[in-house]
């Protein structure tokens, strides 16, 4: 069943016509159909910043087959949306095989390569007001980054919309993730920061093989994964410093076999908090999300522990404050009753185009 909240205007706020505690129902469909004739009616609208008037998307670059393709959808609904409202979008994106890069999408778009210089160049020639990175996955949150701490963001006065800078570093930085997991209480699988192959090895003689290794600042898994002994660390963790953007990896006890669940949630400024999608993966941990099959809404995970993982997901967002939507991914055993966190994308992940689609809900929209 899903509740609306009675006491407040949702004209005033887009995220209140829906409750806090959304409990999971036969199908999530009814937020969409909710959403749509709200906007239908007019009664629901997105206000506009009267600071902002030229936006700029990082895309996400180069796509293979089977794999970020979620960003090319979640950026061109942005780039429509925007538009919509009467803002001027500039695109960056490297790779021209993509949606959002035909001519009628952005007003202005650039296919140019994905680097701070690059990118440098063009917010000195364009002059935006904004820079929205949240839509281009693991690479526009990159790029944010680093034009924050090359200051470039703050000579041409443009403002981060759709993520906060310190939480990108809070939810990606493997070390600043885990402290402020710490600091809430939730638990997370044991595991030791290593910025040296050396240093994993002796991490993972102490957790016992097999390990995980997660790289810090990565998606789809790139350089991590599953190791069973030394010799596999060694290759593995040597290819993950590599891929890490501040040569970080994460070794990690192994959790194969448990449930892997998922909530995609939005967050705004004001603290509302939606949950717009719980997500089952078929497969067990073990198996990559990006390679599993997968239910909305869940359908063998008991009310209580959703309750649970809501509860663990909105206290997350808040702590990281993340604005927008963030994936937050959990593992569930089902014989000890044991929930850990593994981590969250505070960005449109592969999980927001899926839960847009199963719920009908425009989470590039908000």
């Amino acid at each position: 069943m899903i509740f609306l909240k009675k006491d407040t205007n949702i004209s005033d706020n887009p995220l209140h016509f829906l409750t806090f505690y959304a409990m999971i129902s036969t199908s999530m469909i009814l937020y969409a159909k909710i959403f749509l004739r709200l906007t239908q009616l007019g009664e629901f609208h997105m206000p506009k910043k009267q600071d902002i008037h030229k936006i700029m998307i990082i895309g996400s670059g180069p796509i293979i087959i089977g794999q970020a393709c979620e960003f090319d959808y979640s950026g061109t609904q942005a780039c429509k949306a925007l538009r919509n409202l009467g803002y001027e979008v500039v695109l960056v994106n490297s790779n021209p095989a993509t949606i959002m890069t035909d001519p009628d999408v952005a007003d202005i778009t650039y296919i140019e390569p994905l680097n701070l210089a690059r990118l440098t160049q063009i917010i000195e020639k364009e002059r935006p007001d904004a820079l929205l990175p949240n839509l281009g996955g693991q690479s526009g949150l990159n790029l944010c980054s680093e034009l924050s701490e090359a200051g470039v963001l703050e000579k041409y006065h443009v403002q981060v919309i759709g993520v906060q800078v310190d939480a990108i570093e809070r939810g990606e930085d493997r070390i600043e993730f885990k402290n402020t997991m710490a600091d809430l209480g939730i638990e997370m699988p044991r595991s030791q920061v290593a910025y040296s192959v050396d240093e994993a090895v002796k991490i993972a003689e102490e957790l016992k093989y097999p390990v995980v290794l997660r790289p810090a600042y990565t998606m789809g898994g790139a350089g991590g994964g599953m190791v069973y002994n030394v010799d596999e660390l060694k290759v593995v963790c040597a290819r993950g410093l590599q891929a890490s953007l501040v040569n970080q990896v994460l070794v990690e006890e192994c959790i194969a076999g448990w449930e892997e669940l998922e909530l995609e949630v939005v967050r705004d400024a004001n603290n509302n908090i939606i949950t717009v999608c719980f997500i089952e993966n078929i497969d067990p941990i073990g198996v990559h999300t990006g390679d599993s099959f997968c239910s909305a809404p869940m359908l063998t995970i008991s009310e209580e522990v959703q309750k649970k993982l809501q509860e663990y997901s909105y206290k997350i967002v808040e702590a990281i404050e993340v604005i927008g939507g963030c994936n937050c991914q959990f593992a569930h055993d089902p014989v000890s009753g044991r929930i850990v966190v593994i981590e969250i994308n505070p960005r449109t992940s592969r999980s927001s185009a899926l839960a847009s689609k199963a719920t009908g809900f425009p989470i590039a929209l908000v």
